[in-house]
């Protein structure tokens, strides 16, 4: 089997790869990063891939991991590029062999995948808890934690998430406020780059510290699993380099006692499909990022998500079942995604005095 094309197809605020082979198979597969410059580097590794077999998943993985780091792009653009054509391929081997994906990683430890939503008001968190989730994460507050607890209680599971926004101080007190609160991570409470200023957070909280999902590649987490700084690690599969760099972090994790919630924020629902498939395998799995497919719920994502990508299996009772259909168990319908082309969204936006801030006010500290 060779690989004769690779195609790209840009949908809202997604990539969607499609590599074909001479034997009339093909696999699909989602990059990140930065979707509408990636493409680029999607259509520079297809005339490094032409004529390869499709099968050699590792050896292609590093053949374009090395072809962007010898000219110093393996961030968000060469590695949203690496991981949708990487997804893809195993794709294509479970369905060339007839099997999930799941099998060709060592088969399943569980049937259904735990996720969790996003929920900052009452309101969210009640519907959460009503459609059978056990676990959601609101925005860094001690005020927005303490009300939900007051709603849901304390058999719900409630992260916050930082963003990346805080000095280490500033992290500090927010973890020392929100400690009775029980929350159950603290994601990303200092910007990623620093490993010592997220060792200082550690030092003085006793929360789970989560982080990952700006991180490209295993090697990125090395430091923060061998000085066990982290409790939890949250890679995003569209940028760290698709299954295969996603399976290998998550061993690393297993043997530093850490568990894995892979970041799942702004990808699409074809990375959904591969991130079951891995955390079906996974004994160190907690749970995964998700947009509810319910069009009432507080953070469902576009009225197309599951029309673009079909076979999409719906979560219920805050679980989503681990479909048995060989590859990934999706497919991309070409017609609609067509209908759906890219959307420039603005990011999110935070005043220059307040990035990297020691005094939070816009995150609600105290009571």
């Amino acid at each position: 089997m060779q690989i004769t094309d690779i195609k790209v197809f840009l949908v809202g605020r997604w990539q969607f790869v499609k590599v074909e082979t001479d034997e009339g198979i093909y696999g699909v597969g989602e990059g990140g990063g930065w979707p509408y410059v990636s493409k680029t580097a999607v259509e520079v590794l297809k005339r490094k891939l032409i004529g390869e077999n499709p099968f050699e998943i590792d050896r292609l993985w590093y053949k374009m991991y090395r072809h962007f780091w010898g000219h110093g792009v393996v961030g968000a653009v060469g590695g949203g590029a690496i991981s949708g054509i990487d997804m893809a391929l195993w794709d294509i081997k479970g369905k060339a062999l007839k099997v999930p994906v799941y099998e060709l990683l060592g088969g399943k430890v569980r049937d259904k995948i735990r996720v969790y939503g996003h929920a900052s008001t009452p309101e969210a968190a009640r519907w959460f808890v009503e459609h059978g989730y056990t676990a959601f994460k609101c925005r860094a507050s001690v005020k927005v934690i303490k009300k939900l607890r007051e709603t849901v209680g304390y058999d719900v599971d409630i992260g916050l998430h930082a963003h990346g926004d805080f000095t280490p101080s500033a992290a500090i007190r927010i973890a020392r406020e929100a400690e009775k609160y029980e929350p159950a991570f603290f994601e990303e409470p200092v910007p990623p780059e620093n490993i010592d200023a997220m060792a200082k957070v550690a030092a003085h909280s006793n929360i789970p510290l989560a982080t990952g999902e700006r991180f490209f590649n295993k090697w990125c987490f090395t430091e923060l699993m061998n000085r066990q700084i982290v409790d939890i690690v949250q890679p995003e599969i569209t940028r760290i380099g698709g299954i295969t760099e996603q399976v290998k972090l998550s061993r690393m994790a297993e043997a530093h006692y850490i568990k894995v919630a892979p970041h799942d924020g702004s990808a699409g629902p074809i990375a959904e499909a591969a991130n079951i498939q891995i955390c079906a395998n996974l004994p160190n799995f907690i749970f995964l990022e998700h947009h509810a497919c319910d069009p009432s719920a507080p953070n469902v994502d576009v009225p197309y998500r599951n029309k673009v990508v079909i076979g999409v299996v719906p979560d219920k009772d805050g679980y989503i079942e681990v479909p048995d259909a060989p590859g990934l168990g999706i497919d991309i319908d070409e017609e609609e995604c067509r209908k759906h082309p890219f959307e420039f969204r603005p990011s999110r936006e935070i005043p220059l005095e307040n990035v990297f801030t020691a005094k939070p006010t816009w995150l609600d500290l105290g009571e």
